[in-house]
């Protein structure tokens, strides 16, 4: 069996070694670099986790670092499936096998999904106690790369975690300027309309930006199949695959609406389950565990209230939702709140959603750096009157009750400010709002 995984090594070295490396997109995402620390990069397959790590070897070579310091494995390579953790030491000996001279130096090394080799953690918190060794590691699963890792690495790692293209991204990707003052010319900001309702069609995932369009809707299906697959029903050796699937499928289609056990125990049980809540339990953790699914809580002091209360469904791409939900049967206002959702968690801190004494909703709770606190409401249009005056006195509501000063209404088009009940409310269309901080 070694001999087999010193073979795959080597030839594994050989292959990417010869390889020019890619210059990647930019992210805003960056490794942190710590003497001393791992970097552990966390996020759904696809999301551009091993580009991240590319970037950042590249940077390397660009500043000198020669390619034999320079190590990178990726365990989801089909010739090291079924390593086990006795097997990682034939790594750095097929490396410096292969560069002798890099024995004893400085070197960085780059693993991806290494989450594959149970038992992992000992071995790179054995490579992090020889001196000159800088470590970086992605992995598809919060639970694994994240809570345990914290406990594996003794304090010494720092997680990143990776979502899709943001809006800026992608106008980086396409080499469009971003405005560094506001506000823009009619020109500019045409056309940064025209490339947002690009983004609402095609999402963040790399690889779909640059897809044929009659291929995108059948790319993020597979994304949500593999995942399903790999990180949910292998990982976890879930034995009901058809429950798990059409809880995800009722869960994709819920983009922006509250969810609850009890609610998606009737609802899937009316489709034929059978099926205990504690088995629905441990489902919704596999799918949130694997990135495809987040679960907002209700924003409250009392835990209790924030468990036992409903939370809002949204997924890791909005374009995920709309290839489930293709045509005129999507809800444009969830959309656009999954992708304020999702821009909120790369900023900082979301607590939750707010509900008022009287039963108005409030989207998202959000604190900045410095832990002032705001409210964040989306609504994709205020053109029905009904709609604007509900919409505004959600928030009105929220602030009195909490003495919040600062609310943002992220709207399709609509820019402004609305006065409603003595509170100052700014309105700002969601392409301007993702690019102005």
């Amino acid at each position: 069996m070694e001999d087999k995984y010193r073979k795959a090594l080597a030839d594994w070295l050989a292959t990417t070694e010869a390889r020019p490396v890619p210059l990647p997109t930019p992210r805003d995402e960056r490794l942190r670099a710590l003497s001393g620390k791992v970097d552990a990069v966390i996020g759904m397959r696809r999301v551009g986790k091993s580009w991240l790590l590319l970037s950042h070897l590249r940077e390397l070579l660009d500043a000198g670092v020669p390619r034999s310091r320079i190590l990178h494995v990726d365990f989801e390579d089909e010739r090291l499936a079924g390593m086990r953790v006795e097997h990682l030491q034939l790594i750095e000996e097929a490396f410096f096998q292969r560069h002798p001279d890099s024995h004893g130096a400085e070197c960085w090394y780059y693993f991806d999904e290494i989450q594959n080799v149970p038992g992992w953690e000992k071995y790179v918190r054995r490579l992090l106690a020889e001196p000159g060794r800088h470590i970086a590691i992605t992995g598809s699963s919060a639970k694994l790369l994240s809570t345990e890792i914290a406990t594996a690495m003794r304090g010494r790692s720092l997680t990143t975690q990776l979502w899709p293209f943001s809006f800026r991204e992608v106008l980086r990707h396409r080499t469009i300027e971003v405005p560094s003052t506001w506000p823009v010319s009619a020109a500019v900001g045409a056309r940064l309309r025209h490339e947002f309702d690009r983004y609402l069609e095609t999402g963040g995932f790399p690889e779909v930006l640059d897809a044929p369009a009659d291929l995108r809707r059948s790319i993020l299906q597979n994304y949500t199949d593999v995942a399903i697959l790999r990180d949910v029903v292998e990982r976890h050796s879930v034995r009901n695959a058809p429950l798990l699937r059409g809880l995800v499928r009722r869960l994709v289609l819920s983009v922006g609406c509250l969810a609850s056990v009890n609610a998606l125990t009737k609802d899937l049980k009316s489709q034929g389950f059978a099926f205990g809540k504690d088995l629905l339990y441990e489902l919704l953790a596999h799918v949130e565990d694997a990135f495809l699914v987040c679960l907002l809580p209700v924003d409250a002091r009392s835990e209790r209230r924030r468990q036992v209360h409903a939370r809002k469904v949204y997924v890791v791409d909005h374009a995920l939702a709309r290839a489930a939900v293709p045509g005129p049967g999507e809800d444009l206002g969830h959309v656009l709140e999954n992708i304020v959702y999702l821009e909120l968690r790369r900023r900082g801190e979301v607590h939750g959603y707010h509900v008022t004494p009287t039963g108005y909703e409030v989207d998202f709770v959000v604190s900045d750096l410095a832990g002032e606190r705001s409210f964040v409401q989306v609504c994709a249009t205020l053109d029905v009157a009904e709609t604007r005056e509900r919409e505004l006195r959600a928030l009105a509501e929220a602030m009195d009750e909490t003495n919040v000063e600062r609310a943002v209404l992220v709207t399709m088009a609509t820019d402004g400010v609305e006065q409603v009940g003595g509170r100052t409310v700014r309105v700002v269309p969601a392409w301007r709002w993702l690019l102005e901080t």
